[in-house]
């Protein structure tokens, strides 16, 4: 068998957002893949017609093709820049999303119409009419409604203004998107047949998610001025009179989505009494006089995919409503799965497999699925919405793993420091139970995510360099309810335990691992544990710190979740004091630290900016250990997972290289 290398990354297929035609016989989606020459992704869609009988073929070639809706039967409607005085329009800074329509039947893509809106999500409601979600400058309300001359005045204050930018609410940017100082996201109506946009929602109104049903456009979010509640108030808007009604100004809940199925209004919600910002969204329902909410169905599981992989890329929805069935992927222990929430409140499986679906869609009598399965890279998978097997219906990374060595997964579970733990083992290429091996112990993110039996190409890659490669859901983690969830107060504590009791009983059962050549890495949760594992013990032989938390402290100042994320997951506010803060920082044991470390951060990550590791960083070689940092322009909290390809193989030859280093 072939090694894995860092390069097969290129190879690799990504498929997402799969939908169906309004006619329920046809299926979109989009396929992408990594551009070495140009350094970014491609995205293409792509049509799968079952009635036909044949395979699904590439519906558009500009690469530039990510997202897209059903206009009829026959046509999708896709945002996108290819006209050349259009292209001179964005260097000038000129607001404005262009629609193109394409046949499936063939032919080239002709612009549609274009919107004077920074469109982040466009939905027909009618012929002619669309709902449309964009992005909204405080300063300039009313943009849309600009004539020429005025975008233009615009244009030319906004670069006069470039090198400034004047701070006076929370939080002022945002992973990966630089300044959102006096944005909003608001919600509009376009009429096609004369070009009008009509405004919904105030210039200070924060949209959060929307319905359209019938008449009436559901709508959540909240109007803030210096720094959002992060809890949502509900109202309707009447296509009739235009007018706005109220339907729950309390702000009692964080409302995840809207569903309209069959005259009830379905909500997505938590009020985040119980267990914080993490706790699991539940759904209710809306009563009839309008001025509750009502528990729905209980259920004590993610409804969304929370199961990590560095091999997607693109967007699925994980919840939608076909008939008067609402569809959703939840994450249970360690895998995600489809579930069905039906008119009379029950909740039964539909797809129950051992990996991770990334999207649906039904059209007609058959259910189509993303998926990955069996230790494979996504393709797309059907099953009659009766129930029976998953069938692959593409091929899209079969080649790209032909011949070449994927570690399988060997499950272990072991008593965790309050509970059972789940992990897994990757032995390592050609393994030989005579001879001893290195290791990584690889942590996830979240802390609220969770590892599964999905490809990872990173694990497979150090699996394919000679590692014994071991991970686990230590408390902390998704799939196993809130309580389990639950660490707030508590990180670097119970978690910290069972990573390392699951490190006990894996070099206890694999003997052939080199104790002295255990190496640590892990990215965002997984770093600020790798920070604070490298305080807490020197067993390891040294460590890969990513995206991580060094200083709660500095966090609840920079991060773009800081306030509301260090207070609720630390339980203390900087007015209170910082005591406690401290004590979860693991900047605060920088004494007992000896790893040689190597810190992986990118510039423009607001999640966990790069000042966190500069400070460990900093410490570490002020203190004479052996340290390293990889600093990564133009990049973001996402870099191991959608970073510039090659970046991507940057990180992965860096990650690499420094545990090399001291393993081997």
């Amino acid at each position: 068998m072939n090694k894995i290398e860092r390069e097969d990354l290129l190879t690799y297929r990504f498929l997402s957002n799969p939908t169906e035609s309004p006619d329920q016989k046809k299926l979109c989606f989009v396929v992408s893949h990594c551009d070495k020459e140009e350094n970014r992704y491609c995205s293409n869609l792509w049509i799968y017609d079952k009635a036909s009988g044949k395979a699904p073929f590439q519906l558009t070639a500009q690469d530039k093709e990510g997202s897209f809706l059903w206009d009829d039967d026959d046509t999708i409607l896709f945002p996108a820049i290819r006209l050349e005085a259009d292209k001179k329009r964005v260097e000038a800074k000129e607001i404005f999303t262009s629609f193109y329509r394409i046949s499936i039947h063939g032919g080239e893509a002709k612009k549609a119409f274009e919107l004077p809106l920074s469109v982040q999500k466009l939905e027909k409601i009618k012929d002619g009419l669309y709902v449309v979600m964009a992005g909204v400058d405080m300063q300039y309300p009313d943009y849309h409604l600009m004539t020429k001359e005025e975008k233009e005045a615009v244009s030319k204050e906004k670069k006069e203004n470039a090198d400034y930018e004047v701070l006076d609410e929370i939080p002022f940017w945002i992973n990966g998107g630089s300044f959102i100082q006096k944005t909003r996201t608001g919600l509009f109506l376009f009429d096609e047949k004369n070009g009008s946009v009509t405004r919904i929602t105030s210039p200070s109104f924060n949209t959060g998610v929307y319905e359209a049903a019938g008449d009436r456009i559901y709508f959540s979010g909240e109007t803030f001025e210096t720094e959002p509640t992060y809890k949502d108030n509900l109202y309707y808007y009447d296509l009739n009179d235009g007018k706005i009604v109220p339907v729950d100004e309390s702000r009692t809940y964080s409302i995840s989505n809207l569903f309209w199925i069959k005259d009830r209004l379905i909500l997505l919600a938590s009020d985040n009494n119980s267990y914080g910002i993490n706790e699991n969204a539940r759904f209710y329902e809306l009563k009839e006089d309008g001025s509750l909410i009502s528990l729905f169905a209980p259920y004590d599981n993610a409804i969304y995919s929370s199961i990590g992989s560095d091999c997607r890329y693109g967007h699925s929805m994980p919840h939608k409503v076909y008939g008067d069935t609402l569809y959703f992927v939840t994450t249970i222990r360690n895998a995600s799965h489809l579930y069905a929430l039906h008119a009379d409140g029950q909740i039964t499986p539909v797809i129950e497999k051992e990996g991770s679906i990334d999207g649906f869609a039904i059209a007609g009598d058959t259910l189509y699925a993303i998926g990955m399965y069996d230790g494979r890279l996504e393709e797309l998978y059907e099953m009659p919405v009766a129930g029976g097997n998953l069938a692959a219906v593409t091929s899209f990374n079969t080649d790209a793993l032909k011949d070449k060595y994927v570690a399988e997964f060997e499950k272990m579970t072991i008593q965790g420091a309050t509970t059972d733990i789940d992990g897994w083992v990757l032995k390592p290429i050609d393994y030989d139970p005579a001879k001893t091996y290195p290791a990584v112990l690889e942590i996830h993110g979240g802390p609220k995510t969770v590892y599964g039996e999905v490809f990872y190409h990173e694990m497979q890659c150090l699996a394919s360099e000679g590692y014994f490669v071991f991970f686990c859901n230590p408390e902390g983690s998704d799939g196993r309810g809130d309580a389990f969830a639950d660490i707030r107060g508590k990180y670097g504590t119970i978690d910290y335990d069972s990573i390392m009791l699951f490190t006990d009983a894996v070099l206890k059962k694999y003997p052939q691992i080199d104790p002295k050549r255990v190496a640590v890495t892990g990215g965002s949760y997984g770093g600020f544990m790798t920070n604070w594992i490298i305080g807490h013990t020197n067993r390891f032989a040294c460590a890969a710190t990513q995206r991580s938390i060094s200083n709660w402290i500095s966090m609840y100042g920079i991060s773009d979740i800081g306030t509301m994320f260090s207070i609720d997951q630390q339980g203390q506010d900087l007015l209170d004091g910082t005591d406690k803060l401290w004590w979860h920082s693991p900047l605060k044991y920088i004494a007992n630290m000896t790893t040689p470390t190597l810190f992986i951060h990118s510039n423009e990550d607001y999640r966990c900016p790069i000042s966190e590791g500069i400070q460990l960083y900093t410490a570490l070689v002020h203190k004479g250990v052996p340290a390293r940092m990889c600093y990564f322009k133009g990049e973001n909290h996402e870099l191991s997972r959608s970073g510039k390809p090659l970046h991507r193989l940057r990180r992965l030859q860096e990650i690499t290289e420094w545990i090399l280093k001291y393993t081997k």
